[in-house]
């Protein structure tokens, strides 16, 4: 691309947490439409509301001045609890598109750090947290299109 396109264009990091032995079990949840995600996710009350029912990877926008890896351990800090969590990172991805809610092309700049993990943390910014089979979820059961993330790493294949 030789110029940023009318859509605009975000810059998004993710966390990919599998089990160490099925890499198709991932860490997801259910956001909480009480927790702050304006801060610790980059995401208005609207986003919030339209995403709070299906699985969403851990991930957020990066804040201003914000690099890629310093977003990953913001969203593993704010998102999950985790301080000492091993990830391994970035694989970047770029998509340009025409999103469904306005008719300028869009860009989307992807960092995704992948890690393993066994135990499932605890916290509040999730209503629920789990490692989702992913050989069994259904793309409309996953918000955001974090789909396209989980098939960029090679775990989502639907």
């Amino acid at each position: 691309m030789s110029e940023i396109p009318q859509g605009g264009i975000c810059l998004s990091a993710f966390i990919v947490l599998s089990k160490r032995k099925n890499k198709h079990l991932v860490l997801m949840g259910r956001l909480s439409k009480k927790a702050a995600w304006d801060h610790i996710g980059g995401l208005d009350e609207e986003r919030v509301e339209r995403n709070s029912k299906g699985w969403m990877l851990p991930s957020s926008h990066l804040m201003l001045g914000e690099g890629p890896l310093d977003a990953a351990r913001r969203i593993m800090r704010e998102q999950l609890g985790l301080v000492k969590q091993r990830i391994e990172g970035p694989r970047v991805f770029s998509e340009v598109y025409t999103p469904g809610r306005h008719w300028e092309r869009h860009w989307d700049l992807e960092f995704v750090y992948l890690g393993v993990r066994e135990t499932i943390p605890t916290h509040e910014a999730w209503t629920e947290l789990r490692f989702v089979d992913l050989r069994h979820t259904g793309k409309e059961e996953i918000a955001r299109s974090h789909e396209d993330i989980l098939a960029h790493v090679g775990v989502w294949h639907r």
